[in-house]
């Protein structure tokens, strides 16, 4: 090896390890940036001549650096549900402007809180992507279809009423009442007169998240074991058709000798066959004056020739149980994420709705993907296409909410290398200024 030889393979060394004191003081410098992959470099040596055999004339250095995406950090639990973390392989889908799918970009930096315009965003700018789902909590089948999570529109949730559960006794030594069925033919019918052996009303919710109060009447029968129910509706008149009965429904339950419900039985306004003890009523609501729909109604009184539900023993009537599905308006209190990757919205009233999934990018070369600025990364030929798969399935990783990843840098490694880096530099600046000082020598020869 030359003299000057020597200069470059020093210079090659400057050059190297400039750039290795680049990545480490880049690492040094994200220590506590969210979803931040550290750094790493590797040398290689650098042959700039035509060496012989044994020869490593003309050897130098070059620095090779890059990220290690696919490193898993820790995380760090936050009080913010929307703050999400990756445990598992996979990036989250960003862009940088709502709306625009065109440029998407890959992240693990999740700290996710919603802009002004109810858009989740992340400290770095870029707006989070995941499937709207339809009504029914299905993702779009074009797995592509990715809109930006917007949480400015979940307003509140009523739910209608379409189950209600009864359970009470009615007294066996109740005399025989004179109440009188509606006729069938009669579809514009009034609650009986006659006065109930046992009378409850239930409310119930319409679709706008309103109370509708029902009324469920029971009157001893003629025949031994046996009573007539009625349902009826008790709120404002004009609330219904006014061509519609206000009675929803009549029929008759029967007992065993023992006092077990045996079955349920419609006879208004059409017959029934009693194989259950579930019967289904409609409040006809269309035509009226609040603007609902219809609304059907299961009432379960029990199950036939059991103790649930229904039963006729010799102590005061007395309801034991009811219960209402549905609920009236409630407002958004809070939004959370499962490991899944669903965004739910929790209302006041108890009620929760499904209403986004946040999909997972995994790559098979993660730590080919290059880096952009504010910790993301587009794809590239080396990282490959992004699959876009559920969170928690393929592969994809798990998703922890309330959580953020942490930086993987180790701070003592980083000033260690800090100092074999510097020590490095020093030595190959002295092969230089060495190289130099011979170069020098040579000149004085006379």
């Amino acid at each position: 090896m030359s003299l000057y030889g020597a200069i470059m393979t020093g210079i090659s060394g400057l050059n190297a390890q400039s750039q290795a004191l680049s990545v480490t003081s880049a690492n040094i410098a994200n220590v506590n940036t969210i979803g931040y992959k550290d750094g790493e470099n590797q040398f290689a040596t650098l042959v700039t001549g035509q060496p012989g055999p044994g020869d490593i004339a003309g050897a130098g250095v070059i620095a090779i650096t890059g990220q290690n995406v696919a490193q898993q950090g820790l995380l760090q639990t936050t009080t913010t549900s929307t703050n999400l973390g990756l445990s598992g392989n996979g990036m989250f889908i960003v862009d940088q402007q709502p709306g625009d799918t065109s440029n998407l970009y890959y992240t693990r930096a999740g700290d996710f809180t919603p802009d002004a315009n109810g858009n989740l965003v992340n400290s770095s700018g870029f707006y989070l992507m995941g499937w709207q789902l339809d009504a029914n909590g299905n993702i779009p089948a074009d797995r592509s279809d990715l809109t930006n999570i917007n949480l400015s529109n979940l307003d509140g949730k009523a739910e209608a009423t379409t189950n209600i559960t009864l359970a009470a006794n009615l007294q066996s030594s109740t005399p025989a009442n004179s109440y009188s069925p509606p006729d069938p033919s009669n579809t514009t019918a009034t609650p009986s007169t006659a006065m109930p052996d046992f009378q409850r009303t239930i409310n119930v919710y319409d679709s706008q998240g309103g109370s509708q109060p029902v009324t469920v009447s029971y009157y001893k029968g003629t025949q031994p074991n046996t009573w007539n129910y009625e349902i009826s509706y008790q709120g404002a008149p004009g609330n219904l058709d006014s061509n519609r009965s206000a009675v929803l429904s009549a029929g008759t339950v029967t007992f065993d000798s023992n006092g077990n419900m045996t079955s349920v039985a419609s006879s208004y306004p059409a017959a029934s066959s009693p194989t259950t003890g579930t019967i289904s009523f409609t409040i006809p609501f269309t035509g009226g004056g609040t603007g609902l729909s219809d609304q059907t109604i299961n009432l379960n009184m029990g199950t036939p020739n059991s103790s649930t539900g229904l039963s006729q023993f010799d102590s005061a009537s007395t309801l034991t149980s009811s219960n209402v599905d549905g609920a009236l308006f409630g407002s958004l209190s809070s939004v959370s994420v499962d490991k899944d990757g669903y965004v739910v919205a929790n209302f006041s009233n108890g009620l929760s709705q499904k209403v986004y999934k946040v999909p997972v990018a995994t790559f098979d070369n993660p730590d080919g993907l290059s880096a952009i600025s504010g910790n993301a990364y587009s794809a590239s030929v080396d990282s490959g296409t992004p699959v876009v798969q559920e969170a928690n399935t393929g592969g994809a990783g798990q998703i922890q909410s309330d959580s953020l990843e942490t930086s993987t840098v180790d701070l003592a490694t980083e000033f260690t290398n800090l100092i074999t880096t510097q020590r490095a530099y020093s030595a190959s600046a002295r092969i230089v200024t060495t190289a130099d000082q011979m170069l020098q020598s040579l000149e004085q020869l006379q």
